[in-house]
Formats: structure tokens, sequence, C-alpha cells
């Protein structure tokens, strides 16, 4: 895959509509105001069928046996017949198509949805049991509620593990548990949260387990907090949650099993990868937005009689901007080829995806600050939104330190 297909161009193009109709216009009352993107983002579920597809595809997996990921739709005609690897390729394209579109304008409505449907959900549809899956997840999957996935401390955080100190604690046939999770997307409003722990079984903390339960909003003794104010990604609301002595029954524990590969810390991971992955998707639209707007500022913008296009130093950053899209969005298209294929990133592979397309994104956009000059320091032109949004993606999912460690050690281990 080099290109969007024309079907893919032509979704593109309906997404797009819809975000400079309902969402654009709309800029200063999510970035400024106080307003949630969820019903936004359930309006853009509604217009293009995606809560009925979310539906079609949970009951597929359910009737299968759960084996498949929520990306692949491996019976994408419904004749129970496994699909080629096109048509494999298009199912994961599409969802991506939305994340570049909402990033051109908004990226953080692209965190507030992804965390919901591409983390909460997806922890649950891998983890979770039979039951589990109809009782929290097909709500999340169409947006329906709204999901949070809690695993950041205010004492842990590029050391999730090792620094983690929430708890669950056995009583009887039931747990108890305890702590605080903080810079938690959705975490605000969340109608249901999967809450990642260590089993107190009074052995070391490096030795416990990690867990996974799953709270509904209005538990006793689970409180969460109003909205945190942020650099960036206003309109991805951010919060802090607090664990008093919640009592939960075996039925809030993922899985239903405190046997779990790795000690939990393998699932957690993978889905890092995932996350780590979606940043692409989301640098590309950063990316994009602001060389389009460079370019016509290039063009418009006067100085010295002439516009400010026809200067070598300007042409060089937008040539420059030009080559990371390039790259980002190759490496987007090779992960959706990968996928195709019926192969998983590697942790490793996920982590340089994120390095680098991040890192673009940044850089791209402080570009598009300074060819805008004193304009782009104003917060009237979206570029300076836009660079505001592009930093988080250099700290968020693992900050980009921690991408060169897995990187590094994955070569390391290579053996030849």
């Amino acid at each position: 895959m080099f290109e969007w297909s024309e079907e893919q161009r032509m979704i593109r193009d309906a997404v797009r509509q819809f975000v400079e109709a309902e969402i654009a216009p709309r800029r200063d009352e999510f970035e400024f105001g106080d307003t949630p993107p969820y019903e936004v983002l359930r309006k853009l579920y509604r217009s293009f069928g995606l809560d009925v597809m979310a539906r079609d595809r949970f009951k597929r997996r359910l009737e299968g046996g759960g084996a498949a990921s929520l990306l692949d739709d491996g019976d994408a005609s419904g004749s129970g017949e496994a699909a080629d690897p096109a048509a494999r390729a298009n199912a994961v394209a599409l969802p991506m198509i939305p994340i570049v579109e909402l990033c051109r304008h908004s990226p953080g409505m692209v965190t507030a949805l992804g965390v919901s449907v591409g983390l909460t959900a997806a922890a649950i549809m891998n983890k979770g049991t039979p039951a589990q899956q109809e009782r929290w997840a097909l709500d999340l999957l169409t947006l329906d509620k709204i999901g949070a996935w809690a695993i950041t401390e205010p004492n842990s955080g590029s050391d999730a593990f090792g620094s983690m100190t929430s708890t669950a604690r056995r009583d009887g046939d039931e747990y108890v548990l305890n702590g605080s999770k903080t810079f938690i997307t959705n975490g605000p409003y969340a109608d249901t949260v999967v809450f990642i722990c260590k089993l107190d079984e009074g052995n070391p903390p490096e030795e416990r387990k990690i867990l996974n339960f799953v709270l509904d909003s209005g538990m006793p003794g689970f409180e969460q907090s109003k909205p945190l104010r942020k650099m960036g990604l206003h309109s991805s609301p951010t919060g802090q949650l607090f664990l008093t002595d919640v009592r939960v029954g075996r039925d809030r524990l993922l899985g239903e099993t405190e046997e779990v590969v790795g000690g939990g810390r393998d699932e957690a991971k993978a889905t890092f990868s995932i996350e780590r992955s979606g940043v692409a998707a989301m640098s590309l639209g950063i990316i994009e937005r602001c060389l389009e707007l460079c370019v016509h500022y290039a063009k418009s913008r006067v100085q010295f009689g002439r516009p400010i296009g026809e200067f070598q130093l300007v042409q060089e950053k937008l040539a420059r901007m030009e080559v990371a899209r390039l790259n980002v969005e190759n490496l987007l298209f090779r992960y959706i080829e990968v996928l195709a294929h019926g192969r998983q990133p590697s942790l490793a592979e996920a982590s340089a995806m994120k390095l680098y397309s991040s890192h673009a994104a940044v850089e791209v956009s402080l570009e598009a600050v300074q060819l805008f000059g004193g304009n782009g320091y104003m917060s009237e032109y979206q570029v300076e939104q836009l660079a505001r949004d592009a930093k988080v993606l250099e700290i968020y999912a693992g900050t980009n330190e921690i991408q060169i460690t897995h990187i590094a050690r994955d070569l390391l281990r290579r053996e030849g």
C-alpha cells in the first residue's frame, strides 16, 4: 500500500466535510471552553454508521469465539470466509481515516475517542470473558458510554509498573481496591474505567501481579476529579481518579482470573503498542494541516514586495514539511499492511513509529509557527493550537526517551 484507495479517499473526503462543518466552526468552544467532545463524536459515529458497524463486528466476534482482534475484520463480507489481505487492509485502514481527519482540527478529540474505544474497550475485548465483553465493551465500542484506561499514577510515569502503588487486596470473595491515578484521559466523565493495580498478598511490591478491574462511575469510594488544565489537547478531558476501599467482586476482574501471562505486564504492553501505533495517524493529521496552512500563507503573505513563498528559506521549510508528511504517511501505510497480513507489530516497531512520527509532528508544527511569524504565536491562528497539541505526542503512550530504550534493547537482543 502506497496511497489511499479511491474508496478510502471518498470516505476521507466525507469525514473531512463533517469535521469542517461540525467541529472546525466550534474550535473556540472546544479549545477555550469546557465543552466535552462526546456528543459531537457520537454524531460522527451515527453519521457514518460506525456504531452499527461496531455492533455487527462485536456480534461476529462473540459468535466466532472472540479470537479475532478488534481491527481484524477477518470475515469482512459476512460470508464466513476469511478476507484476503486487500480486504483486511481496507478494514484496518478505514478506522485510521477519521483519526487523521480529526487531528487536522482537533487532536484532542482523537485522544478522547482512542482511549475510550482503542484502549479501554480493546482491553476488555482482549482480556475479558464473553460475559464481561457483553457487559461493558459493546457500549464503549458504540460510544454509548465513555471509557478510561487508568495506569499512570502521580509517582509512576515512565516507570509505570515499578513505581505503581495502587493495590487490590483479597477480602473473602471480594477485592478491596485503593490508590490514585492521574493524567487519565476521559477520567472526569468516564462511565467505565479499566483500573490497573498490583495484587497485594503481603509480598514485596516488585513481585506483585498486575491485575485489571472494571469500575463503573458512582461506585462507593470511587471519585473522579474535575478536568485538569493542560498545555494542549483542550478538547480531551483529563483528570484524576481516587479509590478508597472500593469493594468489587471477581466478576469485575478482567478474565476473572489472577493467572495472567507475564504477571499482567505483557498485556499492558500490548495495549501500549496499540496506542503508540495510533500516534502515527495523529501525527499525519497535524502535519498535513500545518503544511496546508503554511503553503496558503506562503502564497498570500507579502513581504519586501513579493510573496514569502518566493524566498528560499521559506521554500526549505515547506520542502522539509512535505518530506515529513511522506515519511509518516509511509509508516502508517506499512502498519496497515503488517496488520493486513496477519502480523501484530512488535513493541519495538510500534515504538519506532511513535518516536519518529511524534518528533516530526512537533518539528513541523513549530516550523509552521515560525513561518507565520508573530501571527503564528496568536491563538486566532490554528498553527498555534496545533503546536501545543503536537507536543504531547512526544510524552504520552510512553515518553520518546522510553521509545528509544525499547528500540535499542530489541536491536541488542537480536542475534547475528
